[in-house]
């Protein structure tokens, strides 16, 4: 079997971790706990690797890769992930692009880390949250927040503004190609379309459901702990400069760090770790970034 140290060091981290990674998220935007639970819930079954069959989304909260690039522009730098954010641009058709191809990769790849993932949606619910109480002069609730993820915040402000004012209008006449894509949201297993307060109140149902089942499995929603990895565990060595990749290298190197920080025993050569290529010390920093450390 290959060894894989990049599917160790993010594997490992994220087994366990993702109730703390959200409820981590939750400490520094204010957004709700229990709805990032239930988002995350809904969207992936709680799992960092999520991909979807139909799109680019993937991850814990199944961003598509414009939605995650956006995000990640607008607030990577605040979260130490300024190396991302600095390597996305906007094209004239107002389409995010990242030059690089590794990098871009890179970016994208954030999206299945728990921490990275739980903080980026939070802080598009922080924005989302904003834009709809000024819209609808109210609180938002968490419904209403995930009605601005379903339907993006354009659609999310008709829907609810429509709601408040007829809420037995029928949803699929106000948004048909969110109704063919996603039909089982807006219509009941008899064919009968659903009303406005009925696709909302089925929204809240499974959010509730997914917070309440989320905390279930992972335990107390205070235990807020940051993991470090090991990436020995399936027994490999790899000495930066016998012929692994720069990736290979940066994941050892990253690791090494992380010994030394916490006390233990690094496994690469001094002089290996003094003397790191650009592009593994690139790529260290990444996923060391990704970390928090």
């Amino acid at each position: 079997m290959t060894f894989n140290p990049i599917a160790t060091l993010t594997g490992n981290r994220a087994t366990g971790s993702v109730q703390s990674a959200i409820a981590l998220a939750s400490q520094k935007t204010g957004i709700d706990f229990k709805y990032l639970m239930g988002q995350a819930q809904l969207e992936s079954g709680m799992r960092a690797d999520a991909r979807a069959g139909t799109s680019s989304a993937s991850g814990l909260y199944q961003f598509i890769e414009q939605s995650w690039l956006r995000v990640m522009k607008q607030h990577g730098t605040e979260h130490g992930l300024g190396w991302a954010a600095d390597s996305i641009s906007t094209n004239g058709s107002g389409r995010m692009t990242v030059t690089d191809p590794g990098m871009r990769r890179a970016i994208l790849g954030l999206r299945n880390d728990p921490q990275t993932a739980s903080i980026m949606a939070a802080e598009h619910a922080s924005d989302n949250k904003d834009a709809i109480e000024s819209s609808l002069g109210r609180d938002a609730t968490g419904t209403d927040l995930y009605m601005a993820h379903f339907l993006g915040l354009g659609g999310a402000r008709s829907f609810l503004g429509a709601m408040q004012d007829n809420p037995n209008r029928t949803g699929a006449t106000m948004f048909p190609a969110a109704a063919r894509a996603n039909r089982n949201v807006f219509y009941a297993s008899n064919g009968q379309p659903r009303t406005l307060s009925q696709i909302y109140e089925r929204f809240a149902a499974k959010l509730d459901a997914g917070a309440a089942g989320g905390a279930g499995r992972s335990g107390p929603a205070a235990a807020v702990q940051l993991a470090s990895t090991t990436l020995g565990e399936s027994g490999a060595t790899v000495i930066p400069g016998n012929g692994e990749n720069s990736t290979s290298e940066a994941a050892v190197w990253a690791q090494a760090t992380l010994d030394q920080i916490n006390g233990g025993s690094a496994r690469v050569q001094t002089a290996s770790l003094m003397r790191p290529t650009p592009d593994t010390a690139r790529l260290a920093y990444m996923m060391l970034a990704t970390l928090g450390a």
